[in-house]
């Protein structure tokens, strides 16, 4: 299954359902954001039915930049039955990305 992409429109209905949501911050001229991406899809894949993992591109969605306080990108939110529980920025690997999916599960 393919990342969801997360909008100013869809955010309310996926970011405050119950369990885990991993929501990557990212701008299409960011070079971290880019080599983050692949990683971003692998893990979307191996959580399928586990956890949500969507992308929120910065420049469509400025609102929601604010709402959540992104400040640099990108940046990795992981909410938890809608509430941010952790906050992960720059160019992290996959391991640190699945160790902190694995702590909310």
């Amino acid at each position: 299954m393919a990342e969801l992409k997360i909008t100013e429109d869809n955010h309310a209905v996926i970011l405050k359902q119950k369990g885990v949501v991993v929501v990557d911050f990212w701008a299409t001229w960011c070079g971290p954001c880019q080599r983050l991406s692949p990683i971003l899809a692998q893990v979307a894949e191996d959580y399928e039915g586990k956890a949500v993992v969507g992308k929120c591109n910065v420049e469509n969605n400025e609102a929601l930049t604010d709402l959540y306080g992104i400040r640099n990108i990108p940046t990795i939110l992981v909410l938890k039955d809608g509430e941010v529980v952790e906050r992960l920025s720059g160019a992290v690997n996959k391991l640190k990305i699945t160790d902190t999916i694995d702590k909310y599960l």
